[in-house]
């Protein structure tokens, strides 16, 4: 595998090989071939005067695949004049940190040279390898650069995050996409001698379709350039239907372990919350495509259910329930039908709080002040001798009384009637606040 970071302007002076992947060909050498990424490589970023004044301090790239951390760490170890190291968290044990960080505390107390660690996937580093590393950060005996698909976090160990400044990095827009495919097509160490004729039309295609990866949209490209025939005229023509046989699916960026997994189910819940069925369908389809558990969504939406329609649509509660259930029955791909009626019927339903609202400050209250013991009349007398102990004798059964209500205290005597739900006048539940207060006024 070809190395990415050789020392100072080795990618410059180096010959490419035309064998390498595109995509690492096409690894920027300088600042101003990093596409995209402007609120972090804008002009007046930290990011980049800091790489310009070789100044650079411990950090972690955090993004999507495919959106330059590599590429930002290789214009780093072309623009520095510390010692650069790589290593990656999948490949690496404990014993190659302790190697790297030896070295570098000679070369540091030798020569006074730096040595900057970069990690790859640093969120794949167990606990232990993170503490061999944390104290060589913490001395400025290694500059660590981490990359990670992952939210760092989630991941990384608070002592390491605390000493290391997070740089997030987004999806790159369709423009930046097609800046790199164009780049690609006419350099030299890109596909220049293939003379390729490509139309923007199908330049679009693989902008749209690599979803803000720029390693999708040229492994893309070279994989169709590879496979096409030259034609009379010693040209290799590339139209979407090439484009499309070459990438057989769209790329979606989610991980099933990662933020994308909790960022999504979010999403969902907030376009279900939100009263936007089209929304909420979208995201409910992203996740069923990206292989997401169906019953981690069947679960959420009938939380959800609870929680943002309540008593406003009871009937909300059992249609998600009964989509849990026909994801255990019948599983995809059938289950994404129940499912979307589920998500539907909840988006479009009336939305209500208050149950939510009224568990909760019914549990800070019992967590905050005394709960007294259970009135006598309340017991339980379904045990012998529980009449002896006067246990349920002064109970008022409500069926025996007038529309099956009787008025009787229901609290502990030691405590004052605390009031905890607080009524919504959406849907049902305005019917139900009606109907008890009605009740209640009744029997006064």
């Amino acid at each position: 595998m070809p190395n990415l970071f050789e020392g100072k302007n080795s990618n410059k002076n180096k010959k490419r090989n035309k064998e390498e992947p595109l995509a690492y060909r096409m690894r920027p050498n300088s600042l101003d071939e990093i596409y995209g990424q402007k609120d972090i490589m804008g002009e007046d970023k930290i990011l980049r005067r800091a790489i310009k004044s070789d100044q650079i301090q411990s950090l972690i790239l955090y993004g999507p695949p495919g959106t330059g951390k590599t590429s930002i760490a290789s214009v780093i170890a072309e623009n520095t004049d510390s010692d650069f190291k790589i290593l990656n968290a999948v490949t690496s044990g404990v014993g190659d940190i302790r190697d790297i960080i030896k070295k570098a505390k000679k070369k540091k107390d030798l020569y006074n040279t730096r040595t900057i660690l970069f990690i790859d996937e640093i969120h794949r580093f167990n606990k232990a390898q993170q503490d061999a590393l944390l104290p060589a950060v913490e001395k400025g005996i290694v500059i660590m650069i981490g990359a990670t698909t992952e939210n760092p976090y989630f991941e990384v160990n608070s002592p390491l995050l605390s000493r290391s400044r997070i740089f997030q990095l987004k999806p790159l827009k369709n423009e930046n996409i097609k800046e790199i495919i164009n780049d690609a097509l006419n350099s030299e160490k890109g596909l220049k001698n293939y003379n390729v004729v490509i139309d923007s039309d199908t330049i679009d295609y693989i902008a749209e379709i690599a979803n803000g990866d720029a390693r999708v949209a040229l492994n893309t490209l070279e994989a169709s350039v590879l496979t096409t025939p030259v034609n009379k005229e010693g040209k290799i023509i590339i139209d979407q239907d090439i484009i499309r046989n070459s990438l057989q699916k769209k790329s979606l960026n989610y991980d099933k372990k990662g933020d994308n997994h909790y960022d999504n189910i979010s999403a969902l819940i907030k376009s279900m919350r939100g009263s936007d069925p089209d929304a909420a369908l979208f995201w409910l389809a992203k996740m069923i495509e990206a292989g997401e558990d169906p019953k981690f969504i069947a679960r959420r939406i009938v939380i959800h259910a609870a929680e943002d329609v309540g008593l406003a649509d009871p009937r909300a509660l059992l249609i998600a329930d009964a989509a849990f259930n026909a994801v255990n029955t019948v599983g995809l791909p059938e289950a994404r039908i129940p499912l979307a009626e589920a998500v539907i019927y909840i988006a479009s339903a009336p939305k209500s709080n208050s149950v939510v609202n009224a568990i909760d400050k019914a549990l800070e209250y019992v967590r905050s002040n005394p709960t007294g013991t259970v009135p006598v009349h309340l017991r339980s007398s379904n045990y012998k001798g529980a009449q002896n102990l006067g246990s349920g004798v002064s109970y008022k059964y409500p069926h025996n009384y007038e529309n099956n209500y009787v008025k009787q205290r229901y609290f502990p005597e030691e405590i004052d009637k605390p009031s905890f739900l607080e009524w919504n006048n959406s849907g049902e539940e305005q019917k139900i606040k009606k109907f008890l207060e009605k009740l209640k006024k009744k029997h006064e």
